[in-house]
């Protein structure tokens, strides 16, 4: 990735005054709002912050850095693109087609007020102190605005590189589609070469609204140093007969916490999530995933799957939410985990709020190792312990692979698991 120029990266002095006050105003609760608490706060039962100190992580200073050859995944052909190293950013080059909008999110406050005030903040509100942080302290971002009834046929790469230890980047995403408008969103959180090995903090907020009849299928991959903190809140709206379809890749990281919500609130609505990680050494990732059904006749399908190797860790709590008078709701939610071995350990949690009576939500969890039968089988017919080891791990992979249709996207996402793979395996 060729980075930008640092003079294309602008203090927020040109800045709208509402987006001024906000900031004000998230100095003030970053002062006030307390870190939550190991096992004080409901969601922090498995994630400690007593190693962490916020105030430690400066912002970046500017740098022309090339992250080349850092992503989890690469750009198609034809693919509009967007990309920020720390707190340097620049627009595509070109224009995003039919009236659609592609730019950093400091551009769009500054060039279309009106339409991002609208929409910032209305979906992730500042009411914890990582939001907080982030809304005082984020530079550049990603703005992706699909007018009604526009469909872009190519997709939208962001890529966000940190390249410096020790700093904090806060990247802020806001993503609008208008009525039936339809669009691709990528997005990757990279450590570039010179933070690889690094401890840096990445804290993020992804603002995504679906409105009706609208179409969003949202990519976000996370492959940052192994020493690194991740904090994340993301939601999405989806409105009447709306689809969101979300997937989730988690590599990177030696610790943190990523909130993923998604509120179906208009009728005919429908989500499909997807997760899958990959960890191994002494990595900690932590997934806390919400379907809220706060209208009738909406559906949701979530699926999670990780493989763990070394002493690593993962956690995944979700919770189905069905609002009073959603009624006829179909929601599904499963995490399962494959542990390489004894002293990895997987936690997950699959909770129900129901508060109507004409629903049909299932959840489905569970925790393994390699099943010594199956190794037994592979092994009788001429494999070597390895490759049948290596075997069994693509199979119980290859059920995420599924959930997508033939093209770039399954094509991208098996690339991602294949690279990971390798690296955890050795």
């Amino acid at each position: 990735m060729a980075s930008p120029s640092p003079a294309t990266a602008t203090a927020t002095a040109t800045e709208p005054a509402w987006l001024t006050a906000r900031r004000e105003r998230a100095v003030s609760l970053t002062e006030s709002l307390p870190l939550p608490s190991f096992r004080g706060n409901p969601g922090w039962e498995f994630t400690s912050l007593k190693n962490v100190d916020l105030d430690a992580y400066g912002p970046p200073h500017a740098a022309d850095v090339d992250a080349a050859g850092v992503g989890v995944f690469d750009a198609p052909a034809g693919a509009v693109v967007l990309e920020q190293v720390d707190h340097v950013f620049a627009d595509p080059l070109e224009p995003a087609p039919s009236g659609a909008l592609v730019m950093s999110l400091s551009a769009a406050a500054q060039q279309h007020p009106e339409l991002v005030e609208h929409h910032f903040g209305s979906i992730v509100s500042a009411d914890n102190p990582f939001v907080a942080r982030n809304e005082a302290g984020w530079q550049g971002g990603a703005f992706v605005y699909v007018p009604r009834g526009v469909v872009l046929e190519a997709p939208i790469v962001v890529t966000v590189a940190q390249s410096q230890p020790q700093t904090a980047l806060h990247w802020r995403t806001l993503v609008v589609l208008e009525e039936a408008a339809q669009a691709e969103v990528w997005e990757q959180y990279v450590s570039a070469d010179s933070c690889a090995d690094g401890d840096a903090l990445l804290n993020l907020v992804t603002e995504l609204s679906v409105g009706p009849n609208a179409k969003l299928r949202y990519v976000c991959a996370q492959g940052l140093s192994e020493k690194s903190w991740v904090f994340g809140s993301q939601r999405c709206i989806v409105e009447r007969d709306g689809a969101v379809d979300w997937i989730a890749l988690g590599f990177g990281s030696g610790n943190g916490r990523v909130a993923m919500e998604t509120q179906l609130a208009g009728k005919g609505a429908d989500a499909k999530v997807t997760g899958a990680y990959a960890t191994h050494g002494r990595q900690h990732l932590d997934y806390a995933t919400t379907q809220e059904h706060a209208a009738a006749n909406t559906t949701s399908d979530l699926a999670f799957r990780g493989i763990l190797d070394g002493r690593s860790s993962t956690v995944w709590s979700g919770m189905i939410k069905v609002d009073p008078g959603a009624q006829q709701i179909d929601a599904f939610q499963e995490s399962r985990n494959l542990l390489l071995t004894k002293k990895a350990h997987a936690d997950s949690i699959p909770g129900l709020e129901i508060l109507a009576n004409d629903v049909r939500c299932t959840h489905a969890a569970a925790i393994a190792q390699i099943d010594p039968e199956q190794l037994y089988y592979l092994r009788s017919r001429g494999l070597s312990l390895e490759d049948a080891k290596r075997l069994v791990i693509e199979g119980f992979l290859e059920a995420t692979v599924e959930r997508f249709e033939a093209g770039f996207v399954r094509e991208a996402i098996a690339g991602a698991l294949e690279r990971r793979l390798e690296h955890v395996l050795g």
